[in-house]
C-alpha cells in the first residue's frame, strides 16, 4: 500500500466515521430520551450501570484486541498469512476460554453483584434475571469482538461502519417497539446485544474474505504464540485498564458511595461528554492501524507528519464542537431528557456535563493522537506507566471528593484534574519532542490557528446565550437554527484563518473531483 493510498484511507475512514456517528448519535438521543421517560430512575440507573460493566469486559481482553489490530496491519505489509492465522487463532480461542470462565464466575457471583448495586428489595429478583441475560449476551459477544479489530487493522473502517450502522438501525427499531409495548429490560438487552453480535459476525465474514489464506482453527492455537503476543499485549492491556478506570469507574463509585439512583443524575450530564467524545475521537481512532502499518515500513517521516497534522485536525474538529456544547448545555440536556427544567431541578447534572465536557476536550488535545501513534510504534511500556499514574490519581481524587462532599460532580472533577495533569505535563512535551518542536511551538502550530478562527464563534455564542429571546431551551427548531448559524461562522473562520493556502487549494480540488463524480 503506497503512502498516497494510506492518506486516502485516512480521509475516507474519517469521513465514514463521522457519517456513521451523525446517524448513531441522532438515534442515540432518541433512545436515551425514550429510556429516560419510560423507565423508572432505578431501572434507568441499572441499565446505565450494566453498560458500564459491559465496558469492563475489555479487561478480560488482556490487550489481545489491540494486538490483533496491530499484527493485521503489520503482517499484511509482508503478506505473512500463515503467521497471521496463528496469531488470530490463538487470540480467538483464548477469548472463547475466557468467555466460558466469565460466564461461570458471573453465574456464581450474581447474587452478590445485585446486592452490591443497592437495588431495592422488591426489584432484586427481576434485576437478577436481567443481569443473567446480560451475562449470557456478554459471554457470546466477547470472542466475536476480534472481528471488527481485524477489519480496522486492514484499514477498512468504512466497511465496519456500514455494517454497524445497519445493525444499529435494526436495534433502534426493536428498542422502539419494545418500549411501546412495555417489553421491559430483558427484551431491551436481547435487542441491543443481539444486534451487536450480528455486526461482529458480519465483520468477521468480510475480513476473512479479503484474506482467503488466513483461517481460524483450534489446531493453530499456540501456547508459545500467547507468550510472544503477550510481550506487547500486557502493556496494551494495562493501558486499556487505566483507560477504563478513567472512563468507567465513576458510575461504580457513585452507586456504591451514594446509590444506584444517583447514577441517573450523573449519566444524563455524562451523556453530553460521551457524545462529544465520540465525535472528537474519530480521527485519532483512524490513525492506530495507519501508525502500525507505517512503523512496519519504517517510514518515520510520515509518522512525524501524522503526529502533528493528526493533532492539528483533531483540534480543529473538537474545538468548535466543545464551544457549542458548553454554551448550549442546558438546551442539550433538555433535548436529551425531555425535562425542560433539568438544569434547575438537577444542577448537579448540568455541572457534571460541563466538567466532563472539558475533561474530554483536554484529553482530545493532549493525549488522543500521541497515545495512538506511540502505542503502535514501540512505546507501549512508557504509556502504561503514565496511564497507571493517571488512573490512580483519578480514582483517589474521585473517591476522596465524593466521600467528603457527597456530590456526583466531585467524581467528574477528579477525572478532569488527573487527565489535565498528565496530559499537559507529560504527554504534550513528549509529543513535541517526537515532532522535533518545543512544547510552545507545537501549541502554536496545532492550537493557535484554531482558537483564533473560533473567536467570532465565541462572540456569537455569547450573544445567543445572553439574549432571552434566543434561549433555545424547549425549542428544538431554535436550537437547530442557532447551531447552523454557528456552523456557518465556524466554516468561514476555519477557511480563512485555520487553513493555509495550500490546504484550501486541496479542499477545492477534492470538491471539484467529488462534484464531477456525482454529476
Amino acid at each position: 500500500m503506497t503512502n498516497d493510498e494510506v492518506k486516502k484511507n485516512i480521509w475516507r475512514n474519517s469521513a465514514s466515521n463521522y457519517l456513521f456517528l451523525v446517524a448513531r448519535l441522532g438515534l442515540g438521543v432518541v433512545i436515551f430520551r425514550l429510556l429516560w421517560q419510560n423507565l423508572s430512575k432505578e431501572e434507568f440507573g441499572f441499565w446505565a450501570l450494566l453498560w458500564s460493566v459491559f465496558g469492563y469486559g475489555i479487561l478480560l481482553d488482556f490487550g489481545f484486541g489491540f494486538t490483533a489490530l496491530k499484527r493485521v496491519a503489520e503482517l499484511s505489509v509482508h503478506k505473512d498469512w500463515d503467521q497471521l492465522g496463528k496469531v488470530l487463532s490463538t487470540i480467538f480461542f483464548s477469548y472463547v476460554m475466557i468467555a466460558a470462565g466469565m460466564l461461570l464466575l458471573g453465574l456464581l457471583a450474581s447474587p452478590l453483584v445485585i446486592k452490591a448495586f443497592k437495588i431495592t428489595a422488591e426489584n432484586e429478583p427481576y434485576f437478577r434475571e436481567v443481569f443473567l441475560v446480560f451475562l449470557f449476551g456478554m459471554s457470546v459477544a466477547f470472542p466475536l469482538g476480534i472481528f471488527p479489530e481485524v477489519l480496522r487493522g486492514q484499514q477498512r473502517i468504512s466497511l465496519a461502519n456500514n455494517i454497524f450502522l445497519g445493525t444499529y438501525l435494526l436495534s433502534f427499531a426493536m428498542v422502539c417497539l419494545i418500549i411501546k409495548y412495555g417489553g421491559g429490560l430483558k427484551l431491551l438487552l436481547c435487542a441491543t446485544m443481539g444486534s451487536s453480535i450480528v455486526a461482529d459476525l458480519l465483520c468477521g465474514y468480510f475480513a476473512f474474505k479479503r484474506m482467503p489464506d488466513v483461517r481460524l482453527h483450534p489446531s493453530l492455537f499456540s501456547k508459545g504464540m500467547i507468550v510472544s503476543t503477550m510481550r506487547f499485549s500486557i502493556f496494551a492491556y494495562i493501558t486499556t485498564l487505566t483507560t477504563l478506570i478513567l472512563t468507567r469507574t465513576d458510575q461504580l463509585v457513585i452507586s456504591t458511595v451514594l446509590a444506584v439512583s444517583a447514577v441517573a443524575l450523573y449519566q444524563a450530564g455524562a451523556k453530553i461528554g460521551e457524545m462529544f467524545s465520540s465525535l472528537a475521537m474519530q480521527i485519532p481512532d483512524v490513525l492506530s492501524p495507519v501508525a502500525a502499518h507505517m512503523n512496519a515500513k519504517g517510514d518515520k517521516k510520515f509518522l512525524q507528519s501524522m503526529l502533528i497534522q493528526g493533532t492539528r485536525v483533531s483540534v480543529m474538529v473538537a474545538t468548535p464542537m466543545y464551544l457549542v456544547c458548553a454554551f448550549f448545555m442546558g438546551p442539550l440536556l433538555h433535548l436529551l431528557t425531555g425535562d425542560k427544567d433539568v438544569t434547575q431541578q438537577h444542577a448537579e447534572t448540568f455541572w457534571v456535563g460541563q466538567v466532563l465536557l472539558l475533561w474530554t476536550y483536554v484529553m482530545v488535545v493532549t493525549q488522543s493522537v500521541p497515545k495512538r501513534i506511540f502505542m503502535m510504534c514501540g512505546h507501549e511500556k512508557k504509556l502504561m506507566w503514565l496511564g497507571m499514574g493517571e488512573a490512580v490519581m483519578n480514582l483517589v481524587l474521585s473517591v476522596a471528593l465524593v466521600f467528603y462532599y457527597k456530590n456526583v460532580v466531585c467524581v467528574a472533577i477528579g477525572s478532569l484534574i488527573a487527565t489535565a495533569f498528565f496530559g499537559i505535563f507529560y504527554l504534550w512535551p513528549w509529543a513535541a519532542r517526537e515532532a522535533n518542536l518545543s512544547a510552545l511551538k507545537l501549541a502554536r502550530t496545532v492550537l493557535g490557528p484554531t482558537w483564533a478562527a473560533c473567536l467570532p464563534v465565541i462572540a456569537l455564542l455569547i450573544i445567543e446565550r445572553s439574549v432571552p429571546q434566543l434561549d433555545a431551551t424547549g425549542s428544538f427548531y431554535l436550537l437547530v437554527a442557532e447551531t447552523l448559524i454557528v456552523g456557518v461562522v465556524v466554516v468561514l473562520g476555519m477557511w480563512r484563518v485555520a487553513l493555509n493556502a495550500e490546504e484550501r487549494a486541496k479542499v477545492l480540488s477534492y470538491a471539484r473531483v467529488f462534484t464531477r463524480r456525482t454529476v
